[in-house]
């Protein structure tokens, strides 16, 4: 095999109710011009904020979820996950991916991931991945952070998740909003060990 062939992997990425739904959309756009697959979990409240800060209002049939997810992406290679649906891959570590993002990730849901519930696909897939120890990375969008907020991000971290809130730099002189989304995705896609050229880093060229 010739080595420069790439092995497509699979990732699932879950869009929560926190506000920032712009870096979940960011992230499957550039993990697809990467080559990868994705698999997409919306939370019910995901979705309205989708709709009030991207305005687009993806329903919550899954079919027709499905077709508007890959319309939007102009891509086959990001399929959609019920929230209800436990026979999906991602809830069990025989068929899990290679890894979960969680962007934004509220605090309920990290919360609820903390103490180790599966309430639902979302919250299964990332047990998941902390049981078959691969890559979970949560991107919280809060602040400020409470107490219970700390505790349950420092217990996820020790269980071997990557907690990279959406905090974005400014060595690399941002001139645009998509500049600083632009950093965070990068941030998780230096995680996933996925290439990208989304920020200059620091000690690289500068605008």
């Amino acid at each position: 095999m010739s080595q420069d062939k790439k092995h497509t992997r699979h990732f699932v990425v879950a869009i929560t109710g926190a506000s920032g739904s712009v870096y979940g959309l960011k992230l499957v756009s550039e993990l697809l011009q990467a080559g990868e697959r994705i698999s997409l979990i919306l939370s019910d409240a995901g979705r309205q904020v989708l709709n009030h800060e991207a305005g687009l209002e993806w329903p919550v049939d899954i079919r027709e979820q499905r077709r508007q997810v890959q319309e939007h992406f102009a891509s086959i290679a990001v399929d959609c996950l019920a929230a209800d649906d436990f026979w999906a891959g991602a809830a069990s570590g025989s068929a899990a991916a290679d890894a979960m993002v969680v962007i934004p990730c509220s605090m309920g849901t990290a919360g609820r991931i903390a103490a180790g519930l599966s309430g639902n696909l979302l919250e299964r897939a990332a047990d998941v991945m902390l049981k078959e120890r691969r890559p979970l990375v949560l991107v919280p969008r809060e602040t400020p952070f409470n107490t219970i907020h700390l505790e349950n991000l420092l217990r996820l971290s020790r269980a071997g998740a990557v907690v990279l809130p959406a905090m974005p730099g400014f060595y690399h002189g941002p001139q645009t909003m998509d500049d600083l989304v632009d950093f965070v995705v990068g941030k998780v896609l230096d995680q996933l060990a996925v290439e990208h050229s989304l920020f200059a880093r620091w000690g690289g060229a500068r605008n």
